[in-house]
C-alpha cells in the first residue's frame, strides 16, 4: 500500500547560508553577527565557528549535483546578508551576488527550482553595532536588501522565504543568549525586536510583489504545535487551545505570535497573552501596525521537529507528561510524528494557506561504516512516521504543496558546533568529503513515487 501524496508536491532539501558556505573573509563578505557570536569564548561547544563550515562557497556544484543525484526538483537556501551588502547599508557586493548568480544559474541548470530565503540569522555585524533587531532601522535595511535580491533575480526565482524562524532570532539571541548576538534582554526588549522583525517581513513582501507581482512569498515560522491523546474532541480543542497560547513565559515559540499579524492583520488577543505580552502588543507603533496590512504570505512555510501531548483535564486543557524512556533524538529532541499531522492541521484551518514543510528532520549519531557507507535507520524510520502523519494532514483537508528536509548535507548547527548531524549526505570535516547515506537513496525513492510505501 502507497501513501501518495498530490500531484506536483514538491519535494526538496535544505540549507542555511552561515551553516553550509565557509569562505567567511572571501569575495569581499562583511562580518555576520555570527562570525562574531561563534569566535567568542564558551558560546558554541568546542569553540567550533562556521570559518570552513561546508565549505559551500567552493563546493556548490557538488551539493546541487547531490540534489540532482536524488532526483529533487526544489532547494531552499539562504542568502547571507552580509556576503552580498557587507555592513547593511545598501553598498552592494558584486562578487557575492555573482556567487549566488553562480548557484541559481546552476540549479536552473540541473532542473531545480531555487526557494531562497532571505534571512537565515547571519545579520550584518555592522547592523548589530547600530541596535540589530532592537533598532527599526534595521527593518528598514532589510527592505532594501530584498528589493535589491528581487531586481536581481527576477525571472530566475520565483519562490521567496523572507524570514526563518523569527522564535529563534529573538528568543534565543536577544533573550536567553544562546545564539547570536547573544543579548538576554527581558520580555519587553524581545517583544521590541520581535515587532521589527514582523515590521521587516512586511516590508520585505511589499517589495518582492512590486518587484514582480508573480512572487510567491512565504514566511518560515517555527513553534509550539501540540497534538491530543486521543481522538477525543474535547482533546483536540485542549491541544488547539495551547497551540494558540501566548503566556508571558512561553510566548516567543509560538506561530500565531508571528502568524496572526502578518496573515490575520492583528495580534493574538489579550485574554491568550500574559500581561505583559499584552501590555507590548498594544504599545505597537501605529506604522507598524500599518504595515501589517501588505505583510500576508502568499504561502506558508513550516519548520516542524516535535509537538507536545496535550488532554482536557479537570481544569481545562493540560500537558501530559511524556513516558519514561520516550524515543528522542541524538540531540534529545522528542520523536512526536503526530505533531505533523495535528500541528499542520491547526496551522492550516487557522490562516488558510498552502503551506510548505520548510524542515523537518533529526539529528543522528551517524559515522562510516567498516564498508564505507553511512546507514542511518533511525532517519529513515523517522521520516517515514512523521511523512505517514503529513499524510493524513492532508487526507484532512490541509492544503500542503511540499515537503524539503532538513538538512541536505551535515553542517554547522549553530551554537552545537559540528556535533549534531542532520543531513541526508555525511560530511566528512576532516577532508569535506560528501557521502550520501541510506537515507538519500530511501528520500530519492519517495520523491520519485511520490510517496511512502507502507
Amino acid at each position: 500500500m502507497k501513501a501518495e501524496f498530490p500531484q506536483n508536491f514538491v519535494w526538496g532539501a535544505a540549507s542555511s547560508s552561515y551553516q553550509i558556505e565557509g569562505g567567511v573573509a572571501e569575495g569581499g563578505r562583511g562580518v555576520s553577527i555570527w562570525d562574531t557570536f561563534s569566535h567568542m569564548p564558551g558560546k558554541t561547544k568546542r569553540g567550533e565557528t562556521g570559518d570552513t563550515a561546508c565549505d559551500s562557497f567552493h563546493r556548490y556544484k557538488e551539493d546541487v549535483a547531490a540534489l540532482r543525484g536524488m532526483g529533487l526538483k526544489a532547494y531552499r537556501f539562504s542568502v547571507a546578508w552580509p556576503r552580498v551588502d557587507p555592513n547593511g547599508d545598501g553598498q552592494w557586493n558584486e562578487e557575492g551576488l555573482a556567487y549566488y548568480d553562480a548557484l541559481v544559474d546552476e540549479l536552473r541548470r540541473s532542473g531545480i527550482e531555487p526557494y531562497l530565503t532571505l534571512y537565515h540569522w547571519d545579520l550584518p555585524q555592522a547592523l548589530e553595532d547600530k541596535g540589530g533587531w532592537q533598532n527599526e532601522d534595521t527593518s528598514r535595511a532589510f527592505a532594501v536588501y530584498v528589493a535589491k535580491m528581487a531586481e536581481h533575480f527576477k525571472g530566475r526565482v520565483r519562490f521567496w522565504f523572507t524570514i526563518n524562524e523569527i522564535a529563534c532570532i529573538v528568543k534565543l539571541g536577544y533573550g536567553t543568549g544562546e545564539h547570536a548576538p547573544g543579548l538576554t534582554l527581558p520580555l519587553e526588549g524581545q517583544f521590541t525586536c520581535w515587532r521589527n522583525v514582523v515590521y521587516a517581513h512586511c516590508l520585505a513582501e511589499k517589495a518582492l510583489h512590486e518587484a514582480d507581482p508573480a512572487n510567491q512569498v512565504g514566511f518560515a515560522s517555527t513553534g509550539r504545535l501540540c497534538y491530543p491523546v486521543s481522538d477525543r474532541a474535547e482533546d483536540i480543542e485542549a491541544a488547539r487551545a495551547l497551540t494558540f497560547a501566548c503566556p508571558d513565559d512561553d510566548w516567543t515559540f509560538t506561530h500565531q505570535m508571528a502568524l496572526d499579524p502578518i496573515c490575520l492583520g492583528h495580534w493574538p488577543e489579550p485574554e491568550v497573552c500574559g500581561p505583559r505580552l499584552a501590555a507590548c502588543i498594544s504599545a505597537v507603533p501605529e506604522h507598524i501596525q500599518a504595515a501589517l496590512a501588505y505583510g500576508k504570505p502568499d504561502v506558508l512555510g513550516l519548520n516542524i521537529y516535535n509537538g507536545v501531548p496535550v488532554r482536557m483535564g479537570a481544569q481545562g486543557p493540560e500537558y501530559v507528561e511524556r513516558p519514561a524512556g520516550y524515543p528522542r533524538t541524538a540531540i534529545g529532541w522528542p520523536i512526536e510524528p503526530e505533531c505533523l499531522n495535528w500541528g499542520v492541521q491547526f496551522i492550516a484551518q487557522r490562516y488558510g494557506l498552502p503551506i510548505y514543510i520548510t524542515e523537518n528532520g533529526l539529528s543522528c549519531n551517524d559515522r562510516i561504516y567498516l564498508d564505507g557507507k553511512v546507514h542511518d535507520a533511525d532517519r529513515i524510520d523517522f521520516l517515514t512516521r512523521y511523512l505517514l502523519a503529513l499524510h493524513t494532514a492532508i487526507g484532512r483537508g490541509a492544503d500542503v504543496r511540499g515537503y524539503f528536509h532538513w538538512s541536505l548535507t551535515d553542517n554547522y548547527e549553530w551554537n552545537n558546533g559540528y556535533s549534531e548531524r542532520f543531513g541526508l549526505i555525511f560530511t566528512d570535516y576532516t577532508n569535506l568529503q560528501r557521502i550520501p547515506k541510506d537515507s538519500a537513496a530511501w528520500y530519492a525513492a519517495v520523491a520519485a513515487r511520490n510517496g511512502i510505501e507502507e
